[in-house]
């Protein structure tokens, strides 16, 4: 497993707050918790599924959501963003009422379709639709890519769900999975993007009751199997704690990528901690 704080790496300040901008790396991730992942990339600064909520709490809806642990940053010091990539809107542990609230400050919120008809001021795009954004260090295209929250035909119960690619002129690819359980998934966009070169995998095999032992993320097989799949990728995971309904440990990540030999790719970021990567 890859060390995560390299030697130097800016910290938050004392109260948690995180840098007017992004720093001086081109790229640095601060895992906020949750799927969340304040991610500095070309310039700009990138929100994943914001959730801000203090915990313990309680979500009802089809499937009861408890939230186990709070945010490392809190809202208030997150800092200025440029865009979040939310991967959908329909469930707590994924956009709660915090991290709803906070929309309506970012300039740029790319999300499904679906989503863009729910909430005011998203962009909806459909899988491999680009958004174009400018930026300090040129510009960034960000792709809509397939996710599948669930197994095959789960949409019904589950909802559409997406991911994204970002892509910045010599900058590694990024990947952010979204809420997908699907190897094959992963495996659409390793084929449309080869180069992939830093992958944020929702993992912790999420399970809510609806379809039996199969889950609605990753679990460990299933994200060692996406890192065989982007093999020059580091590998940051995410959305494996934090709420009762993730029953895949991290540890069990840690373990199945060393016993494949691919411990040294993945990136497991201390909560609240800017890292450079």
């Amino acid at each position: 497993m890859t060390s995560t704080t390299p030697p130097g790496t800016p910290t938050a300040d004392a109260a948690g707050g995180m840098p007017a901008r992004p720093g001086g790396a081109a790229l640095e991730a601060t895992f906020v918790g949750g799927p969340t992942l304040r991610l500095a990339y070309a310039g700009l600064a990138f929100l994943t599924d914001p959730t801000f909520d203090d915990a313990p709490a309680q979500y009802a809806g089809g499937v009861t959501l408890r939230k186990l642990v709070g945010p490392a940053v809190p809202v208030e010091r997150i800092g200025p963003l440029d865009a979040v990539l939310l991967s959908h809107d329909q469930h707590a542990d994924n956009l709660d009422e915090r991290g709803r609230a906070l929309l309506a400050d970012v300039p740029v919120v790319l999300s499904t379709p679906d989503a863009a008809a729910r909430v005011d001021g998203v962009r909806g795009l459909e899988p491999w639709q680009e958004a174009h954004l400018d930026g300090p260090r040129g510009g960034v295209v960000v792709t809509a890519v397939p996710a599948l929250h669930g197994p095959p035909g789960c949409e019904p119960l589950s909802g559409h769900v997406t991911g994204f690619v970002l892509r910045a002129a010599g900058l590694p690819t990024v990947y952010v999975s979204g809420d997908n359980a699907s190897v094959d998934v992963v495996a659409q966009v390793a084929q449309r993007f080869p180069d992939v070169g830093l992958a944020v995998l929702f993992v912790g095999g999420a399970n809510v009751g609806r379809f039996g032992d199969e889950p609605v993320t990753l679990d460990h097989d299933r994200a060692v199997a996406a890192m065989r799949l982007l093999p020059d990728a580091r590998v940051v995971p995410v959305h494996h704690t934090d709420w009762a309904h993730f029953v895949d440990p991290l540890d069990a990540l840690v373990d199945a990528a060393d016993r494949a030999g691919l411990g040294d790719r993945l990136v497991v970021l201390e909560r609240g901690r800017p890292t450079a990567l």
